[in-house]
């Protein structure tokens, strides 16, 4: 698997995936507009859950700083529809099943649990500019605090 992972300063990679509701979403969607891009492991984990309020929650500011949020993960979209609903998010989540824009972004690849190696999604964000350039490339962030870790490398 590819585990390559992006820099500040280089292209988004392309990509258009089906989101809760079944639906197209491209990042070419967001052409001129901030977006903040994030991939999580696992829909209706405590983490991921976690993650996903704590986003809901500073949507508001994050918005407010021309910032859009969208989720991905390697779920199917009945599951991320659920998870949606449940946690009433108000910004979308795209379902990766073939993990293969996880490794556009280099966001699956070697993990560790209790020292064993194991594949696996790499809970990572990307801040990408108005000229789909990535500002700030996350890897490996933790569920809880990530948002607040990232208003503030924001500034907001």
């Amino acid at each position: 698997m590819n585990t390559e992972r992006l820099e500040e300063g280089t292209k988004a990679p392309a990509f258009t995936l089906l989101n809760q509701d079944g639906d197209k979403v491209k990042l070419a969607d967001f052409k001129g507009e901030k977006v903040i891009v994030y991939f999580f492991p696992a829909a209706s984990t405590p983490g991921c859950t976690k993650e996903a309020c704590d986003f809901n929650e500073n949507l508001n500011s994050l918005k407010a700083a021309g910032y859009k949020v969208v989720g991905i993960s390697k779920d199917p979209i009945k599951k991320l529809k659920k998870f949606h609903s449940e946690q009433k998010l108000n910004f979308p989540l795209l379902s990766d099943e073939s993990l293969d824009v996880h490794q556009l972004f280099g966001s699956y690849g070697e993990k560790m649990l209790y020292g064993r190696a194991y594949e696996g999604v790499l809970r990572s964000t990307f801040v990408i500019d108005d000229k789909g350039k990535i500002t700030l490339p996350l890897y490996n962030v933790k569920a809880t605090g990530h948002v607040a870790m990232l208003r503030k490398q924001l500034g907001i």
